[in-house]
């Protein structure tokens, strides 16, 4: 959008030029004085002088920072995807624009998958919601979609200004394959999770994180240490690996020791890497094997590392609602800008988790 200044010029004005000829007649003629002569003439009217134009910003997907030619009209789509061995390899996670790791009971970890600038045609599998996720996905004023949960958890969605679709209330776009036991088989389809938005719900998210204007000027790339491993420990069972591909410019990830791949046998990656240390604690609830369901805090403050272009960066992360964006800033204040592309971020219990950077 190129916004143009107001003009600084006057409208047009009248200037009255007084032309007095005054004809001295020889005393001889003895004639009266001419009558003064008046004319009127159009003063030159100024040049409009408009104020530069902003220059135009390029227009980019506003979830990854990726340039775009045309932005798709539709809100951002959470859905939440289990992690549990029995659910490997999932489906769609390689096409997600921004992915968060959270911590459930048990010591698994279960996804967040944002998806927004592409379109997969299956997602899963599909589970339920845990009370961290209105942090999550309140800030994109979208749409998130589970199979069911806890009703508190459920409310405290709606309340976050977020539309859920879910299974168990007989919301349409999900199903169940043969292939893998129960809950471990259902997924939805993205398309029809999108039919269902609210007419409210039509304009694409707003941007969450910052991206650098230009690849390979990132914060991380362009001032961070070098990096070739970050070993994420989560639980006692849950440990992530990202490992930088030079040649592929990206993180790859893995499971452990094992690499990470989608159900159609694409190596899981990102452009970003995003660590943050935040407290974990129990909620009154528990799942049905009476395990206590935990939560992750995120509206606060706390440290963490962004990972970019084979080179890492200490930030400081911060979030002052539920419903505002996650702030990323470095040690000089500024906001640290990630590389153009897809990101992961993983939620590190504070305390009892912790990264190793090699």
């Amino acid at each position: 959008m190129t916004r143009t200044g107001r003009g600084a010029g006057l409208g047009p004005a009248r200037a009255v030029l007084l032309v007095a000829a005054l004809l001295a007649l020889t005393a001889c003629g003895g004639e009266e004085p001419a009558t003064p002569v008046t004319e009127t003439v159009d003063a030159e009217v100024a040049a409009d002088k408009g104020t530069p134009p902003t220059p135009e910003v390029p227009l980019v997907w506003p979830l990854t920072g990726v340039a775009a030619e045309e932005v798709a009209d539709r809100p951002a789509l959470a859905v939440k995807i289990e992690n549990a061995q029995q659910a490997r390899p999932q489906t769609g996670l390689e096409q997600a624009d921004v992915v968060w790791e959270e911590v459930v009971e048990g010591g698994i970890t279960r996804f967040v998958a944002v998806y927004h600038s592409q379109v997969p045609e299956l997602v899963g599998p599909v589970r339920s919601v845990r009370p961290m996720d209105p942090a999550i996905v309140a800030p994109l004023h979208g749409v998130l979609a589970y199979t069911g949960g806890q009703e508190p958890f459920v409310d405290a969605v709606e309340a976050a200004g977020t539309q859920s679709v879910v299974m168990d209330e007989g919301d349409d776009g999900f199903v169940t394959t043969r292939a893998r036991r129960a809950p471990h088989n259902v997924y939805a389809s993205p398309e029809e999770l999108w039919a269902q938005a609210d007419d409210g719900r039509a304009a694409p998210p707003p941007a969450q994180l910052v991206f650098a204007r230009e690849p390979g000027t990132g914060t991380a790339t362009a001032t961070g240490t070098e990096a070739a491993r970050l070993d994420v420990r989560l639980t006692f069972a849950s440990r992530a690996v990202w490992e930088w591909d030079g040649g592929e410019g990206r993180w790859v990830r893995s499971e452990g020791d094992a690499p990470a791949v989608s159900s159609d046998e694409v190596r899981l990656a990102a452009t970003n890497v995003v660590l943050l240390a935040a407290p974990l604690q129990n909620t009154r609830f528990k799942d049905p094997a009476g395990v206590p369901v935990p939560e992750t805090l995120l509206v606060g403050t706390g440290d963490g590392v962004v990972a970019s272009g084979g080179r890492q960066v200490s930030v400081t992360w911060s979030k002052e609602a539920v419903d505002a964006p996650l702030v990323l800033t470095g040690a000089d204040g500024a906001p640290v800008e990630l590389e153009p592309g897809t990101t992961w971020l993983e939620l590190v219990p504070l305390g009892s988790g912790s990264w190793e950077i090699g």
